[in-house]
């Protein structure tokens, strides 16, 4: 089963509030099995423009994914961060396919 991905950019307007939807969402997460791969962090725009944030959430499941963003925990801190924040995010199905250079595909 592949995992699922939550992908996020974001501006943040107030700090201090944002603060206080990071200490929200952490028990819907932890609670749907999710972990940050990338949370902040230094980074290059490569192609077109960019947020100051940038943030790669990976849940054991798509359906985790999904079910975490649709919790009543989780919305309850996203109502928190959209007044200060200005952002686009995604839900993604984790690939599970062959991969460059890989010889064990038949």
């Amino acid at each position: 089963m592949a995992k699922g991905y939550w992908i996020g950019r974001v501006d943040v307007t107030d700090p201090e509030v944002y603060k206080e939807y990071v200490k929200l969402n952490a028990a819907p997460i932890a609670a749907h099995g999710g972990r940050f791969l990338v949370r902040g962090g230094e980074f290059v725009p490569s192609i077109g423009s960019a947020r100051e944030r940038n943030v790669v959430i990976e849940f054991p499941s798509y359906q985790a994914a999904l079910d975490c963003w649709h919790s009543e925990g989780y919305q309850a801190a996203l109502k928190v961060r959209l007044p200060v924040s200005v952002s686009e995010q995604l839900i993604i199905e984790g690939y599970d396919g062959p991969q460059p250079g890989d010889t064990t595909a038949g």
